[in-house]
C-alpha cells in the first residue's frame, strides 16, 4: 500500500510539474507542445502494449483481458462525450471561463479517476514491476495535461497562485483513485485482471483518440513521430530495467 501511495503521488505531482513552466515563460510553441505530447503517446503505448495487457493475459486469462480493455475503452469514450474537456487550440472556451469555470474542472477531477485506479490496480498485481512502470507512463502523460490546465487557466486571468492551487487539487484525485484501486483489487482479486486491463483500454483511447491527433495537427508530423518511437523505446528501457 505504501508503494502505491508514493507512486500515484509521484505521479499525480508531474501534473503539478506540467504546469510549472507556464509560471516563468509566456508562450509554449506548437511545435514542442505536439513533441511532448507525442512523447507522452508513445510511453503510454509502450506501458499498456508491454505491461499491462500481458500482466492481465497472465493474471486472468484472454477472455478477462478482452472485457476489461473493452470496459475501459466504453468508459472513457462516456467520458470524453459528456463531459466538457478542455482543448488547448480552442480559443473560443476561454473567454467563458467564468461559466464553464465549475463545469471543465469537474471534468478534469473525473478524468483522473480511471488513471488513478489504473496505478492502484497496477500496485496490486502480481508483477511487483507493473506498478512503478504504469505510474511513470500516467506521470508523463499528466505533464502535459498540467501544461494544457495551466494554459488555459492563465488565459482565463485566474491568478497563478489560485491556478497552481487548482491543478494541485485535480492532480490528487489520483492519488485518492489509486488508493482505491489498490484496497479493491487487494480484496478482490478478480479484479487485478479486469482492472490491469482497464487501465490498458483507458490508456489506449487516450493515445488515439486524444494524444496522436493534437499532436498531428500543426504540421510537425515528422517530429512528433520521433517524438513518439522515443517514447516508446524509453518506456521499453525502463521496462526491462524494472523487470
Amino acid at each position: 500500500m505504501t508503494e502505491a501511495l508514493y507512486g500515484s503521488f509521484l505521479a499525480a505531482m508531474a501534473t503539478v510539474l506540467g504546469a510549472v513552466p507556464l509560471f516563468f515563460v509566456k508562450q509554449l510553441s506548437e511545435k514542442w507542445k505536439d513533441i511532448l505530447v507525442a512523447f507522452t503517446a508513445g510511453i503510454m503505448v509502450s506501458a499498456s502494449t508491454f505491461g499491462l495487457m500481458p500482466q492481465a493475459l497472465e493474471e486472468s486469462g484472454l477472455i478477462v483481458l478482452t472485457i476489461g480493455l473493452i470496459i475501459g475503452v466504453v468508459i472513457l469514450d462516456l467520458i470524453e462525450k459528456n463531459i466538457p474537456h478542455i482543448d488547448v487550440e480552442n480559443e473560443s472556451g476561454i473567454a467563458y471561463f467564468d461559466s464553464k469555470s465549475l463545469l471543465v474542472i469537474i471534468a478534469l477531477f473525473i478524468h483522473n479517476i480511471p488513471e488513478g485506479m489504473s496505478m492502484g490496480f497496477s500496485y496490486a498485481s502480481q508483477n511487483e514491476s507493473l506498478g512503478p512502470i504504469v505510474a511513470i507512463a500516467i506521470g508523463a502523460q499528466n505533464m502535459p495535461e498540467g501544461l494544457i490546465l495551466a494554459v488555459f487557466l492563465l488565459n482565463s486571468k485566474v491568478r497563478k497562485g489560485k491556478a497552481l492551487l487548482i491543478v494541485t487539487l485535480t492532480a490528487f484525485v489520483e492519488v485518492l483513485a489509486a488508493l482505491i484501486g489498490f484496497f479493491a483489487a487487494s480484496f478482490v482479486q478478480p479484479l487485478i485482471g479486469y482492472g490491469l486491463a482497464f487501465a490498458a483500454g483507458a490508456m489506449v483511447f487516450i493515445v488515439y483518440k486524444e494524444l496522436i491527433p493534437e499532436s498531428h495537427g500543426h504540421g510537425f508530423e515528422r517530429e512528433s513521430t520521433y517524438s513518439f518511437i522515443i517514447g516508446l523505446l524509453i518506456m521499453l528501457y525502463i521496462s526491462h530495467i524494472f523487470g
